[in-house]
């Protein structure tokens, strides 16, 4: 009887699990994270070792990531305060932190902890991103095949591939996500409406938690996402005072939704709040990291840049080359949400699961995202459009690169494609409500988008850990100290995080500016003496990396008199200044 009622259990459980692993979203979840290894390949094959893009702003945010972990897990109260930079205080703050991610970092430690951190987070953020445009299709209304062009044109745009290298820019799906739940906790859909008999106050909470986590990764991104929420509550409050007015009698909303949306306002704001806070302090002690509009002019894009790919790019990279070279600064300029998006949405307002009134609304909303996007080029200098903005909208003036407001272009095309590709589905027969040839044509979209995300991403080797910085005792100095090599000493001082001057930002404080000065005749007895007055007690000089600049020799020059202590370990040479 005992074996009878556990041979039961084994077959309910296995029942549970076979329904839960062929579930719609199990099996969404499985393909986008294949999806993602795949399409974000090599990236995985040596993740200890390479890193995506190049081995400037992936190993700053390498670094960004392990002491955001780092903080939470010794002294949250000091972690806006970041070992680089020093003296200066509120150094985590002088670039977007993605803080949150600082969990991730919470396990693991060095600098090969961080770079296999990073590429894990890589290909997760993609993965993130088609399941974040898939689910916000489908709340609207749309169908799977649509759903899935959403996804995939969300996360594999091939504008995406020229912002390999800044994480904060590729994690967009919390954007789309949070959209989803709240739309799916007010019960509401493009293709349906309003259904009160839907409203689900948990998954509106959950939807103003992913929209704040979204903001603790940075403002680059959700400073803009911030200003959406805010006009979609204002729409929704102005219905709903519409609604009153016309019936002359309240409309009813749910004690528990509204308790959610309380909650979940004030959660968002506190949170957005707090993270602004220590850029108010940055900015007010160093002016020159305010940007200004003849920054934005630079990385401002010609139309042309809408229909241009980057070079990554495996289909259109070669065949764009031409227009590329008309750009300013393709970094930032190379804006192609996708041929085959483009064409889909087109066909979207034509024909379309949509309204014409949601078509229209949408198509508005691609034309205001792309004459934002295109910065001081729309009307000549940009006002009206994002300079007025930047002049006008609190906080906008932190955000120099206008282009990256293309995702929400990317975003809304997507949505647009996605009422094209729903189709009324026939009536059940033999196959079941979809019919085998239905479902084949409609791969055949999903397929094409993903062939215009295929990367050409190089995949570099990270510097690794000079042997004399293991171990090292700050406050220090790593000579040379300049360029980009700044963001591999911030990577390499994941080793303990001892406090180093060396790190390099949009702007150059004026301290770590004449701590480069004093220490250029380094060692002789004034840098020695700056040095010692600035707090700074041990100098690391790494000749391998110092024969092309001022530092060049400084390993040979005497130290007699001095009283530091001159070690060799390694590829390096030790100061002890102390």
């Amino acid at each position: 009887m005992r074996g009878e009622r556990s041979a039961v259990v084994i077959r309910r459980v296995g029942r549970g699990a076979w329904r839960v692993a062929r579930h719609e979203w199990s099996l969404v979840g499985l393909a986008a994270l294949a999806l993602a290894a795949a399409l974000t390949w090599p990236t995985l094959r040596h993740p200890a070792s390479t890193i995506p893009q190049d081995t400037g702003d992936p190993t700053l945010q390498a670094w960004q990531i392990a002491w955001g972990g780092h903080a939470l897990r010794t002294d949250p109260a000091r972690v806006w305060h970041s070992n680089t930079f020093f003296p200066e205080p509120y150094t985590y703050a002088y670039s977007d932190t993605l803080l949150g991610f600082a969990p991730f970092a919470m396990v693991g430690e060095g600098p090969v902890a961080a770079v296999v951190r990073y590429n894990l987070l890589y290909v997760l953020v993609h993965a993130l991103a088609f399941v974040g445009a898939y689910a916000l299709s489908r709340q609207l209304g749309a169908g799977r095949a649509g759903s899935a062009v959403a996804g995939a044109s969300f996360a594999y745009a091939p504008w995406k591939l020229a912002q390999a290298g800044h994480l904060h820019v590729l994690c967009v799906g919390g954007i789309a996500l949070a959209l989803a739940m709240l739309a799916r906790g007010h019960g509401w859909s493009l293709r349906h409406g309003h259904r009160p008999d839907r409203v689900r106050p948990g998954w509106a909470a959950g939807g103003w938690a992913v929209a704040a986590w979204q903001v603790t990764l940075g403002f680059g991104i959700g400073l803009p996402f911030a200003y959406v929420l805010g006009l979609l509550c204002l729409a929704v409050v102005a219905g709903f005072g519409w609604r009153w007015w016309r019936r002359r009698a309240r409309p009813a909303v749910p004690r528990g939704l509204l308790l959610a949306d309380l909650a979940g306002v004030v959660g968002f704001v506190g949170v957005t709040l707090l993270m602004a806070a220590p850029y108010f302090e940055v900015v007010a002690r160093h002016p020159a990291g305010r940007r200004t509009v003849a920054q934005i002019a630079m990385f401002s894009p010609p139309p042309i840049g809408f229909l241009t790919a980057p070079p990554q790019s495996w289909l259109w990279g070669e065949r764009h080359g031409t227009a590329r070279a008309a750009l300013g600064f393709p970094g930032e300029m190379t804006l192609l949400p996708g041929v085959v998006l483009i064409g889909l949405a087109l066909a979207g307002l034509v024909f379309s699961a949509w309204r014409v009134r949601h078509r229209i609304a949408l198509a508005a909303g691609v034309l205001v995202s792309v004459a934002l996007a295109a910065g001081t080029t729309l009307g000549g200098d940009g006002d009206p459009g994002y300079v007025t903005l930047v002049r006008y909208a609190p906080g906008w003036d932190g955000i120099r690169t206008p282009g990256r407001l293309v995702l929400w272009t990317t975003l809304l095309l997507g949505v647009l494609a996605a009422g094209a590709l729903t189709v009324r589905e026939p009536a059940a027969g033999p196959v079941g409500r979809w019919g085998r040839a239905t479902r084949l044509v409609l791969v055949l979209p999903v397929a094409l988008v993903l062939l215009e995300g295929v990367n050409r991403t190089p995949h570099v080797p990270v510097p690794a850990q000079p042997v004399a910085l293991r171990g090292l005792t700050g406050p220090a100095l790593v000579l040379p100290s300049e360029g980009t090599r700044e963001f591999h000493v911030m990577l390499w001082s994941t080793d303990g995080f001892p406090r180093v001057v060396n790190g390099l930002a949009s702007f150059t404080p004026e301290s770590q500016e004449r701590i480069r000065a004093a220490s250029a005749t380094f060692p002789d007895v004034g840098s020695v003496g700056y040095l010692r007055a600035a707090g700074v007690r041990t100098v690391v000089l790494l000749p391998g990396y110092a024969a092309d600049t001022r530092w060049r020799g400084a390993g040979d020059r005497p130290v007699d008199g001095l009283g530091i202590r001159r070690t060799v370990v390694g590829d390096g040479i030790v100061f002890h200044l102390d």
